[in-house]
């Protein structure tokens, strides 16, 4: 199969052929139909992130059950499936007291010893986040995707995977926004806009997104921001308080950058919760002041939403069905797999939002 394949960070990724191997026991082997193009990927290729090498990125697709393996129960050949990086395992401690996403289970992965799912000529390929999907084909655990309505199409489910799941996931999961409540996000890219969105549907009383980027900004209103602030501003903080009259209930950080977190904290009201989604650089910290604390502010992560995937997909495609999510505003481009280095240039002038990689 033609799969695009990182060798070394900071360099552009090549298109090879790629051998992937048969379905053992719990495996599933998914023809990928389309990919989004995320920042958490840009991490891994522009090396802020480790990661063994060489490898193929891409963890945010949909496509159609090609094979399965042995003891697979959940899905079956023919099926229209999204994937997530979050594979779990079902019987650890994180699993079983229902947070999924935190599950690092070596089970969904082959162990040591055992054949390669991904191989260059006699080189074994890393599979990067459990999925590995800027590839024609993915090999992954049974966990690690879901079986979704068939007349969903296929490049919009794909950034159900992460973008999504992801956005919509820290207001559903995490902050669990109450309607009428006060929502600021920070950085509307794709996981932001997503949160935006999410944001109308649970309900929220003010929806204010914070971006540079003014197209960003009207996209956001469109998706169900009721207001907007350009972060370049040296009052934006304080325009955000003003307009939620005291600060918000709940902000959203989507970026990954130390200012961002640093605004989602100081635009909360007392009894405020700032959630942290973005990759910030593995130096950097986030915190509280004394005076934050007094004030009942809260700080947390939520790991890829805090999903429960197998649950929450199939709703998050009914969403879109019924109208409400709007994920065809969200993508910005498509293209094939050949561009897949543009897509990531597009990415790092910061300027787009969603791009995915199609597979005839």
């Amino acid at each position: 199969m033609k799969a695009a394949v990182l060798f070394e960070a900071k360099t552009p990724l090549s298109i090879e052929d790629v051998t992937v191997d048969k379905p053992g026991p719990h495996e599933v082997l998914i023809r990928t139909v389309a990919c989004g193009v995320c920042r958490s990927d840009l991490h891994f290729v522009d090396g802020a992130y480790p990661h063994p090498l060489p490898g193929i990125p891409g963890h945010e697709a949909a496509g159609v059950v090609e094979q399965v393996g042995d003891e697979v129960r959940t899905v079956k050949v023919g099926d229209h499936v999204v994937t997530c990086l979050s594979a779990f395992c079902g019987h650890c401690e994180f699993c079983v007291t229902g947070r999924m996403s935190l599950c690092i289970d070596p089970g969904v992965k082959r162990a040591k010893g055992q054949p390669p799912r991904l191989m260059l000529g006699d080189r074994p390929i890393a599979q990067m986040l459990n999925l590995s999907a800027y590839a024609e084909m993915m090999l992954v655990h049974e966990h690690a995707c879901v079986s979704i309505d068939r007349d969903m199409p296929l490049d919009r489910a794909a950034i159900l995977g992460c973008a999504v799941t992801t956005g919509a996931g820290a207001i559903f999961n995490a902050a669990r926004v109450v309607p009428g409540e006060t929502v600021c996000v920070v950085g509307c890219g794709g996981v932001g806009l997503a949160a935006v969105n999410a944001a109308r549907i649970a309900g929220a009383g003010k929806v204010i997104a914070v971006d540079p980027v003014a197209e960003k900004r009207d996209l956001a209103i469109k998706l169900g921001a009721t207001h907007v602030v350009d972060p370049m501003s040296d009052t934006a903080a304080d325009q955000v308080v003003e307009m939620s009259r005291g600060g918000v209930h709940h902000a959203i950080e989507a970026v990954g950058r130390p200012q961002s977190a640093a605004t989602a904290v100081k635009v909360l009201r007392r009894g405020g919760t700032a959630t942290i989604l973005g990759m910030m650089p593995l130096s950097e910290k986030v915190g509280l002041s004394a005076l934050d604390l007094l004030a009942d502010k809260k700080l947390q992560g939520a790991l890829m939403g805090r999903n429960h995937f197998p649950v929450d997909l199939p709703r998050l495609v009914d969403f879109y069905q019924r109208g409400l999510l709007d994920l065809d505003t969200i993508i910005a481009d498509r293209m094939p797999l050949e561009r897949i280095n543009d897509a990531f240039d597009e990415l790092r002038k910061g300027d787009t939002t969603r791009s995915v990689i199609t597979f005839s």
